[in-house]
């Protein structure tokens, strides 16, 4: 009786990565002023095998979320980087993320906005649902902070609710980034003033002195409506 040998796991092409792929996904997206609409399709286009896409990804839909990802692991490594950036406080923290969140997007601003813009009314969920790990990890990023904060605070009535403030961070950045995409400000002036706003209004919110950061967040936005 023969032997029974194990069969060898095929190997990807070398070179071939998440990087690799995900830079292809964004490269057919900006050329064909589409997404591709299968895998097949993707891959012949971009020279990339279906073995080698499928060790890597598991549809289309992962490669879009994992670029948000990526966007997000980005922002990470330039604040890890950053040798003063631990000495922050946390309302400096959030600040320097979002601040440094959307020059990563601004350096990939073309395929953002295509990918998030509404070309078919119909696909407008489908469009956010590419944000559903990047929600993840604003969510964590906004809990760490809160619960730092609460580290140094002995009454727990003193204590902020992580889940709240977490929750509030990611609709935060839901506005910021729709304002950014409709920002025709130079070098999106606008957009780090809402950002600086927002935040500082946020913060204001949770040490209980909230009303006059409001009201300037209140003015700035209709100020804005009207010109």
């Amino acid at each position: 009786m023969a032997k029974k040998t194990a069969s060898k796991k095929p190997t990807r092409k070398k070179g071939i990565d998440k990087t690799t792929v995900m830079a292809a996904y964004m490269n057919y997206v900006l050329n064909h002023d589409k997404m591709p609409n299968t895998v097949f399709k993707f891959c012949v286009d971009e020279s990339i095998s279906e073995q080698d896409f499928y060790s890597l990804f598991g549809s289309l839909e992962s490669v879009r979320k994992s670029i948000w990802n990526a966007f997000h692991i980005n922002t990470l490594e330039v604040l890890n980087n950053d040798k003063s950036y631990a000495s922050y406080s946390n309302r400096e923290k959030m600040l320097t993320y979002y601040y440094t969140f959307f020059e990563v997007l601004k350096l990939n601003r073309s395929y953002v906005l295509f990918t998030l813009q509404d070309h078919n009314n119909q696909n407008m969920l489908k469009s956010l649902e590419q944000l559903k790990g990047i929600r993840k990890h604003i969510k964590a990023f906004a809990s760490e902070l809160i619960e730092e904060s609460n580290e140094n605070k002995q009454l727990k009535i003193t204590k902020h609710n992580t889940t709240i403030f977490s929750e509030g961070a990611w609709v935060q950045f839901l506005f910021i980034l729709k304002y950014w995409m409709d920002d025709e400000s130079a070098g999106f002036e606008k957009t780090d003033v809402i950002i600086e706003k927002s935040v500082n209004t946020v913060f204001d919110v949770f040490e209980t002195t909230p009303l006059e950061s409001v009201i300037d967040l209140g003015k700035f936005l209709w100020k804005e409506k009207m010109m």
